[in-house]
Parts: C-alpha cells; sequence; structure tokens
C-alpha cells in the first residue's frame, strides 16, 4: 500500500512553503509527494524545483482552477489512498503520518479530525464515527485530512471542474449516500487548516443547493421538513415559552397580550385599524 499526497499551489509561495517542509519533515516517508502548480509568478516554481529530488512529480503550468488541478494530481498519482493537503496547509505534527499509516487500509475514505486556525484562535473538529445525510448536509469531509481510496475515483468520477468550490463536497456525498462507500474515522488529528482560503471568502450555497437538487431532490425537501418540525418542537419545549404559555393563561397575562397586540398594530402597521380588522 503507497499514499500520495497532493499539494496543488497558485502564487503562494510562503504557505506552499509551510505546506511542503511539513510533508518533507515526516517521521513516516512511505509515500510519494506530487505537486501541482498553476504557473505561479511569485517564485514557487523554483522552490518547487530545488527540492525537486523530493519529490516524485511536480508540474507548474496553467490550469483551469482548483479542481482542474486537483485532477491533474490524481492522473499522476500511484498510491492506493491520496491526500489533498493544499498549499498553506500542513500536517499537524512531525509524527503524524508515522501513527496513522497503519491504519490506511480496506476503507474507501479514512477520515481524521483537524485543527482550524483563524487569527490567533484555534479549536480542534472532532468527527463522528457514523456518518449520517445530516452531517453532510451541512458539512463536508476534511479533504485535507481524508484519505481517498483511488478507486474510488474510478467508481463516483473525478471532481466536478465546473463547480468553484465545493467539488470536494460533491464527491464525498455522493460517495456516501450514492455509491455507500467504506468508511473509517481515526480519532487523530492529522493537519492544520487555516481560514484564509478562498472557500471562505466565496458564497458555496448556490453551488450546493445545485448539487442536492440534482442529485437528492426527492429527500432534501422531506429533510428540510423534518428541520423545521424539529425546531419548532424545540422552541415550543423551552423553558422559557412554557413560561410565557403559563402567563398567558392568567387574567393579568390575557391582558397583557392584548394590550401588546394593540401597541404593535398602532405603533408598526402601516395599514389603518379598521383594514387590519376588516382583513379576511
Amino acid at each position: 500500500m503507497q499514499i500520495s499526497i497532493i499539494t496543488i499551489n497558485y502564487n503562494h509561495l510562503e504557505g506552499l512553503k509551510k505546506t511542503m517542509s511539513s510533508v518533507l519533515e515526516q517521521t513516516w516517508q512511505g509515500f510519494e509527494y506530487i505537486i501541482i502548480d498553476g504557473g505561479s509568478t511569485d517564485g514557487s516554481a523554483n522552490y518547487i524545483e530545488s527540492h525537486s529530488n523530493q519529490l516524485a512529480y511536480w508540474v507548474s503550468e496553467p490550469d483551469k482552477g482548483i479542481y482542474h488541478a486537483m485532477n491533474k494530481g490524481i492522473f499522476k498519482a500511484k498510491g492506493e489512498y491520496l491526500l489533498f493537503l493544499n498549499s498553506g496547509d500542513h500536517f499537524f505534527e512531525q509524527t503524524v503520518l508515522d501513527e496513522v499509516h497503519s491504519q490506511i487500509k480496506e476503507y474507501d475514505l479514512i477520515y481524521c479530525d483537524w485543527q482550524l486556525v483563524d487569527n490567533n484562535s484555534s479549536k480542534i473538529f472532532r468527527y463522528p464515527d457514523e456518518l449520517h445525510f445530516s452531517h453532510m448536509f451541512f458539512n463536508s469531509l476534511p479533504h485535507q485530512s481524508t484519505f481517498i481510496k483511488k478507486a474510488l475515483f474510478d467508481q463516483v468520477g473525478l471532481y466536478d471542474e465546473d463547480l468553484k468550490i465545493v467539488s470536494d463536497w460533491k464527491f464525498m456525498i455522493i460517495a456516501l449516500f450514492i455509491y455507500d462507500c467504506t468508511y473509517k474515522h481515526i480519532n487523530s488529528t492529522l493537519t492544520t487548516f487555516y481560514l484564509d482560503g478562498i472557500s471562505n471568502k466565496v458564497d458555496f450555497i448556490p453551488e450546493r443547493e445545485q448539487v442536492l437538487k440534482q442529485y437528492f431532490a426527492p429527500y432534501v425537501e422531506d429533510y428540510k421538513l423534518i428541520l423545521d418540525i424539529k425546531r419548532q418542537k424545540k422552541i415550543l419545549g423551552s423553558n422559557r415559552y412554557k413560561m410565557l404559555a403559563e402567563i398567558e393563561k392568567t387574567w393579568m397575562g390575557k391582558k397583557i397580550v392584548s394590550l401588546f397586540f394593540r401597541l404593535y398594530i398602532i405603533l408598526f402597521s402601516k395599514k389603518k385599524l379598521s383594514d387590519v380588522l376588516n382583513q379576511k
């Protein structure tokens, strides 16, 4: 079994240095390292070339975007499992691959936890051992901490290059809930991700809605209805709502509600009071 680590980069030399150092300084080196650069003009290509003897493959040429670059890495990878550690992100510690590599086997997706760094704060994201549609509806598996069996791309397909920001999420949700791929969670923090990438500057909701409509339309509306019912039950079951309901049952409570309603009409309604009362 071999692991291929793939880094894509475009004009992010300082981030690239951080990423490459964390990969090349791992205490376990039983992997191949591939770098796909999009034709950077900031010195990235020269830096990559200076480490070419430690790389299985590298290229610096224009591409069509993030997912085109990631797909180019897939074509060149020879490993049974692939890990995408893009420019700017890095391994959590120098020993993490030594700790987890023996568990990278059998399953289609093997995912670990990850650290999120935002300005001066950081947080470890722990993932569940069992994945449900509800998790992927709101979240995703972190590509920088998920080992993907290369053969899964033959089954599901490559990353959708027409999408700008959620193609990796699309791949994961389709693999899990259409192709019923196997998965395993490793309770270990694998990588560190910085909240300064393109995915945090672009509105990804329209693309996600597009994917959900295309592949999961029969289920999404029912799922949203279930969520609304749960929210309503949560509100109705809250102590604050129960307290207000009990107050409203009293004589004084009814007077307060009536007064509030009248004040609302007088102060906020744009219609005449007679119009409001005459509405059917």
